[in-house]
């Protein structure tokens, strides 16, 4: 009977993997193409990579959603590394099990009815404070961080959750005070877990388009955004190129966060 399953599995597995991944290695390929067309080859160019670093808009747009993705992981990860760590080490204090949900709710909310939300609320406070003063970097980061925090909570939460806290209770029965434990001996060891977590919420961030189409203004096109709306007019080569940069930067990310896994993995096993 498991034999008998094992060849469909399999078939079913390289369909499944093709259906994903044939449409991304078509996209690479074609970026490489001298000619106009998308879906045609000609001969190997880097013709649309030279015109891709030579348009201002798309290089502007760029580095204005790598501030974002710097500004959101590194903020998310401040913040949701203070919450896991009150909600899995304070778990007597009132509203607990209101505020886990909350920081939570994130993750099971609709991004439109978040991005509706905080423009409402964007708009009451520059009406009332006269803050923000414009939609820009500011809102688009804030809306992120709502966002991204939560995937932050849930990573180090989960690690914290299997922390070894006699670790901690040996340094401080040596003498060690509880704000050297935490530098020396918690921080180190749950930091895999935050380093999953920061490159979690970069790319999140520098791959949404919904809460940044809500929370930009006039000048503040993110590169999600100017890629959606070119998409719209017609696929270009440029487009391609571009893509294929960020798969590479992606795959990258994916590569260094699994190995940050696998030496927190190993950590566990020697603590263990």
């Amino acid at each position: 009977m498991t034999f008998s399953k094992r060849p469909f599995l399999l078939t079913f597995m390289v369909f499944g993997y093709a259906f994903l991944y044939l449409p991304i290695l078509s996209l690479i390929v074609f970026s490489f193409n001298k000619a106009q067309s998308v879906t045609e080859w000609s001969e190997f160019s880097l013709k649309w990579y030279y015109e891709l670093f030579s348009n201002k808009m798309i290089l502007t747009s760029a580095l204005l959603s790598l501030k974002i993705a710097l500004l959101t992981a590194t903020i998310s990860v401040i913040i949701g590394t203070v919450a896991a760590l009150v909600i899995v080490r304070f778990q007597s204090f009132k509203g607990r099990t209101f505020f886990n949900g909350l920081v939570t709710a994130p993750l099971v909310m609709p991004e439109v009815i978040t991005g509706l939300a905080l423009l409402l609320f964007f708009v009451v406070l520059q009406q009332t404070i006269g803050w923000p003063k414009e939609r820009g970097i500011t809102t688009i980061t804030l809306g992120h961080v709502t966002l991204t925090i939560a995937y932050v909570i849930v990573i180090v939460r989960a690690r914290l959750l299997e922390f070894d806290r006699q670790l901690e209770e040996a340094a401080l029965d040596l003498g060690a005070r509880p704000i050297t434990v935490f530098f020396k001996i918690t921080l180190p060891l749950i930091f895999p877990s935050i380093a999953a977590g920061w490159l979690l919420a970069f790319t999140l961030s520098l791959d949404d388009v919904v809460l940044a189409s809500f929370l930009s203004g006039p000048g503040s096109t993110t590169l999600p955004m100017l890629v959606f709306s070119s998409v719209r007019t017609g696929i270009s080569p440029v487009i391609n190129a571009l893509a294929t940069i960020i798969v590479s930067l992606v795959t990258i990310g994916i590569i260094i966060a699994g190995w940050f896994m696998h030496k927190g993995s190993l950590m566990k096993s020697e603590e263990s």
